[in-house]
């Protein structure tokens, strides 16, 4: 069985900030994780079009704040 979305991106998350992979939960979010700035937000963004294959426009980049809505946006370009 291949992995979901979610917990791919949750691997992501967790090379990108160094965490173990059990550390990002559902809540996971730019609040929740001292270290996500500004640049490692980009580094979150450019880990996910690679996983994934895909890119994102503008507007998806900046909303790509949480797990949940990263999953949502990554599911979308891959429907």
């Amino acid at each position: 069985m291949s992995e979901s979305t979610e917990d791919r991106a949750k691997r992501v998350l967790a090379d990108v900030f160094g965490l173990d992979a059990a550390a990002i939960a559902s809540d996971t979010s730019v609040d929740t994780i001292e270290a996500w700035d500004s640049l490692q937000h980009l580094n979150v963004v450019i880990a996910l079009e690679e996983e994934f294959g895909i890119g994102f426009t503008d507007e998806e980049t900046i909303t790509l704040t949480t797990l949940p809505l990263i999953v949502a946006i990554v599911d979308d370009h891959l429907s």
